[in-house]
């Protein structure tokens, strides 16, 4: 693969946004290393889709600058080495797996000559091998995604971008699906993974940027977004469970799957389970880990909303 241009993989200095009176992005700094899987987050509405097309040329900035693989953003030659899986896609029900690959073939000006391994090699990778010749009338839903994301990968491309790829898959799609990100990200590819699906990008993703309005309000690799190592036990015969374990630290939450103290040093749960039997309780479950994303996403855009109304004086 030859590299277009120099630096990130994708770079973005104060990019704003105007749909009329509707700011849809607000001064977005984003840095996308080129080999990451990098995940791009937030709520609807929250300029995740808007900032796709203004990195793919689609629609121009109102404000700032951005480069994709070094170059402008919507430059030509960057776009032939993006592939690209919008969230909803349509390929004619009567077309076979290959004439849908030869037709995006010739919509990337591929040259004629390497279209037939360019085809096999994209069904091999996305597991249709032997379902070239299958209409796509046939496909299940599952099997109509590996095909778009068999599209997005054609001509070998040094960054792909996939909107929601593992939206409305059965758990067997989703796993699926999965595996060809991660083949793609071993293979060197830049993966930009546009998803509201917080447990997949935290399985798939080196580092993530979460957008609310508009705006970049964290960024870094998982791990660190996740926090401090934390514990979850769930016991029983404890009048006030809460009280016995906040002396091992903060109890930041509780639900029907335990207690969840954060944070707390791994090598002090023998200490807190032989607390708990000493009270005269019983420990059910122990699960020493971190945080989910899902977690460190919701405490994030729940602070940028109170700090957004505390500037103007207005009460959350």
């Amino acid at each position: 693969m030859t590299a277009v241009g120099t630096g990130p993989a994708v770079e973005t200095h104060a990019l704003h946004k105007r749909y009329g009176r509707t700011v849809a992005l607000e001064s977005l700094d984003l840095r996308v290393e080129r080999g990451e899987v990098f995940g791009l987050l937030g709520p609807n509405g929250a300029g995740k889709t808007t900032t796709v097309k203004l990195l793919l040329g689609l629609t121009r900035p109102t404000s700032g600058e951005g480069r994709l693989l070094g170059r402008p953003m919507g430059d030509r030659e960057a776009r032939r080495r993006t592939g690209y899986l919008p969230e909803l896609f349509r390929y004619p029900a009567w077309l076979r797996a290959h004439e849908v690959l030869r037709l995006h073939c010739e919509l990337a000006e591929l040259p004629r000559r390497r279209w037939s391994g360019e085809i096999e090699t994209a069904l091999e990778r996305v597991g249709l091998r032997t379902r070239g010749d299958d209409k796509v009338s046939g496909f299940s839903k599952g099997m109509q995604q590996r095909l778009g994301l068999g599209v997005a990968l054609l001509g070998d491309p040094e960054i792909v971008i996939l909107d929601e790829p593992t939206s409305a898959l059965d758990p067997l799609g989703r796993d699926e699906v999965r595996g060809i990100i991660r083949d793609a990200g071993a293979r060197g590819t830049t993966v930009i993974l546009n998803s509201h699906l917080l447990g997949e990008v935290e399985r798939l993703c080196d580092r993530v940027t979460i957008v609310h309005r508009g705006r970049a309000i964290a960024a870094g690799p998982v791990r660190e977004l996740l926090g401090e190592p934390a514990l979850r036990i769930r016991v029983s015969g404890i009048a006030d469970p809460t009280a016995l374990l906040g002396a091992f630290g903060p109890v930041v939450g509780t639900d029907d799957s335990g207690t969840l103290l954060r944070p707390l040093d791994p090598v002090r749960v023998p200490d807190v389970v032989a607390a708990v039997v000493a009270a005269g309780g019983r420990v059910h479950a122990v699960q020493p880990g971190r945080g989910s994303l899902e977690d460190a996403f919701l405490d994030l855009v729940r602070s940028d909303g109170v700090a957004r109304h505390q500037d103007v004086g207005i009460a959350p």
